[in-house]
């Protein structure tokens, strides 16, 4: 895939992670950042980044449990390691980190 399609592609995901977090109920702050990145702060002072890797073609999430690598598969962001879907990790992470119980969809 080339550079700028899948940029396009990320940032369109990282649109839809940003609005499924805003209204996903846990309080938390979401600034997006420059370059395709999204800061997550946590009321309890914990940050999650998920940010456009281009160069892996992939997008990267860092959350308090670890990293984790997401590429895109048949409209699916699907994780490198182990094929998890990507708003049901973000949606345990956020649980994980915020205590809330969250399910984050595509939209």
């Amino acid at each position: 895939m080339e550079e700028s399609a899948f940029n396009a592609l990320a940032d369109a995901e990282l649109a839809r992670i940003e609005a499924a977090l805003e209204s996903c109920g846990a309080d938390i702050d979401i600034e997006p950042k420059p370059g395709g990145v999204l800061e997550i702060e946590f009321e309890n002072g914990t940050k999650m980044i998920i940010n456009r890797h281009t160069a892996a073609r992939e997008i990267w999430v860092a959350a308090k449990s670890g990293g984790f690598h997401f590429r895109p598969d048949g409209g699916r962001w699907l994780a490198t390691r182990d094929g998890a879907e990507l708003y049901a990790m973000l949606s345990e992470l956020v649980r994980q980190q915020s205590g809330a119980a969250v399910s984050l969809s595509a939209g």
